[in-house]
Formats: C-alpha cells, structure tokens, sequence
C-alpha cells in the first residue's frame, strides 16, 4: 500500500510569528512566517497583546502568500492544522479561531495539534536527510521554551524528559542583553557582543546542575540564577569602579547556557540508550550551541540532528507536517471543541481527536495517493 500524502495547511500562532505552512505528506511547499519582533523590540520583550493584534493583521494575507508559493487552491487541501498549545493564551486564539473558520468554510477535517510535538515534525521536512529513526531525544530551545523530550513514535508517545523551572534559554538570553544595555533580540546581540571574548574569564553557575539536582532536576532547566549572577557580577564590579568587560560577560554566559543544554541533553540520551539528538526551537540559530552540540555528540558516538533554521523557529509547516503524520498513521480529525491551551502538555499530541462535533475525515482528494 502506498503511503498516504496529504496536503495540509498548518498555521502556528503560539508566540510572535504568524506561520502559514503548507504540505503534502512529508514535501514542504510553502513555508511563509510574518514576525511581529521589530513591534516587541520597542518594549524589550514579546508583549501577549502586541502578538495577538499583529497574527489578526497577518494571517490572512500569510495564507494567501502561502497558497500562491505552494501553487494551489484552498479548495484542494486534505485537511487544516493548527498549534492548539502550549503559548501565548491570546496568541493561540486567534490561530484556532482562523483555522476553525477555514476548516468549516471548506468542509474539511481540522487537526488540533501540540507546538513542541510540532518542532520534532518539522525534521520530517528536510529532504536531503534520511528518516527520522525512533527513538530520539529532542532539544528544545526558544525565548518561550526549553524542553528535553523522547519521542518513541511522533504520534502516539513523546515523554517530557525535563523543562525549564523558570526562564528559558532565549528569555535569559534577552534578559542577560537588558542588563548589558544591548536591544532585543537578546541572543544575536549578546553573539555580537562576545567575539573577541575569553569564554575562561567568568565562571558563571550552571543551573540544576550540581549532584544533589539530579533526583528531581536532572533533566530540567534553570536559567534564572544565571540571569542573577550576570546582575551581581556587574554591580560588584560597577560598585568597585571597575570597568565592565563586556566580551569576556557576553561570552562567559553564553558558555555557560550552552554548556547546560548540552549537557542534559547528551545526558538523556546516554540514559535511555538513544543514539539520537535532535535539536529545533529559534535559539539553534545560535552558532556556538551548534558547534558544542556537534563536537561533544561526536565524541559521545551521538548523531545531532538540526533541521534548517528556518523550520527551527516557529512555524505553520511543521505544524502541517505533523498533521499529515497524524492523517497518515490513521488518527481521526480534532472536534471543534477544542480551545486555545496555553499549558498543552507534550504527551497530549493531537487535542480532541473523535467526537460527534469532529468535522469530515479527510477523502485525499487533493493528494492522489491511497
């Protein structure tokens, strides 16, 4: 039997990027993203409100990009996606909204589906590489997120491992960049910020990190310490009038964020046997967590696996591809029942997926395969 291919719209609304994506079965045609940064820049920080005004703005005229690069009609679509959770609760809304609202204008199925679940799909769209082997473990990194995962099957069982207990790596990231009076974005600001520097010079601490972690945290997140020491360091060293090296901060906390994430993420995957790391989330774009991630993982006999930047960060096709996966192991489509989670758990892959109010299953028509 051949496998089935259908052709999905997805849209991923958790944060600041409004993502259109479109594909059938594991072929990516469109991926258009319209960022709302340049409006939170102003404000240091995403701001929920600002987001959600800017994806009511966006979406329409994203899914209209997104149909013309994919070369095909609404009309023709298998079935509509959306990111259900974890995000922005505001955010969330207006995605789902949309996407009902298209989902029932065309009469066709609509799958409810998890955005970190969604990071592990979008591997699944990078056509040079082989398939995605199973199971691997998944590093998550973004200014919202930081998450270990393992995923035996992408639709039927991904374990959290560990998340982050308070900031996240891309919201220490900008944090760090605030107190060393660098704009937001934090993270390309504070790669600027380190050339030159010794990564030696400052020992920052590495957050859940010491042995008496590891019953309770071994594989969670911690970068809020960090953040304080970063503040410390700089007021001991302003107190004393001393001047603020700023490449040697800059590069000596990155190290130190790096180093966590690698860590814990390696550790995982020698704990569960997994010769497997895959990496996604927009804070992979971080040129010297690839490098560690790539070197340690090799010495490790462990394969890293980065899809291209851009369906690391947020977006509509990895959203689509993982309702694609869904339609073609079989699962039926979401209710219209479901709402906007902003604390979807990862185990919940596919949100409401049977019940009397579930819209038509999708018949391929636009896909040709069976």
């Amino acid at each position: 039997m051949n496998r089935v291919e259908p052709l999905v719209l997805g849209i991923e609304t958790s944060c600041d990027e409004t993502g259109i994506g479109i594909v059938r079965g594991r072929t990516l045609l469109s991926n258009t993203i319209a960022s709302s940064m340049d409006e939170h820049a102003r404000y240091g920080g995403v701001v929920p409100e600002v987001a959600a005004r800017a994806h009511l703005e966006a979406l329409q005229p994203a899914i209209e990009r997104a149909v013309a690069e994919a070369g095909i009609r609404l009309a023709d679509l298998d079935a509509v996606a959306v990111t259900s959770g974890p995000g922005l609760a505001g955010a969330l809304m207006v995605g789902v909204g949309a996407a009902k609202a298209l989902a029932v204008s065309l009469g066709k199925p609509l799958y409810a589906v998890n955005h970190l679940v969604g990071h592990i799909a979008a591997d699944i769209l990078t056509a040079d590489s082989e398939p995605l082997e199973y199971p691997t473990v998944a590093l998550l990194v973004s200014g919202g997120h930081t998450s270990l995962l393992l995923g035996r099957d992408l639709t039927t069982d991904v374990e959290l491992l560990g998340e982050t207990v308070d900031d996240a790596a891309g919201e220490a990231f900008d944090k760090v960049a605030r107190i060393l009076g660098l704009p937001y974005p934090g993270g390309p600001q504070i790669d600027r910020a380190a050339q030159g520097g010794d990564p030696t010079a400052i020992r920052f601490p590495r957050g859940l990190s010491r042995a008496s972690d590891r019953e309770k945290h071994r594989w969670d997140f911690s970068f809020s310490g960090l953040k304080t020491a970063v503040a410390r360091w700089i007021e001991q060293r302003e107190a004393a009038g001393e001047e603020i090296p700023l490449a040697d901060v800059a590069v000596s906390f990155r190290e130190a964020v790096v180093d966590v994430l690698v860590s814990k993420a390696l550790d995982a995957c020698a704990a569960h046997g997994v010769p497997r790391l895959l990496l996604g989330g927009g804070v992979i774009a971080n040129r010297r967590l690839r490098e560690v991630a790539l070197e340690r993982a090799a010495a490790q006999g462990v394969t890293v696996r980065i899809p291209p930047l851009s369906l690391c960060t947020d977006n509509g096709a990895m959203i689509a591809g993982l309702a694609a996966e869904l339609i073609a192991s079989g699962r039926p489509a979401s209710t219209l029942a479901f709402g906007a989670d902003s604390t979807l758990p990862v185990t919940e892959i596919q949100v409401a997926e049977s019940g009397p109010t579930a819209v038509a299953q999708p018949h391929l028509a636009g896909s040709g395969s069976s």
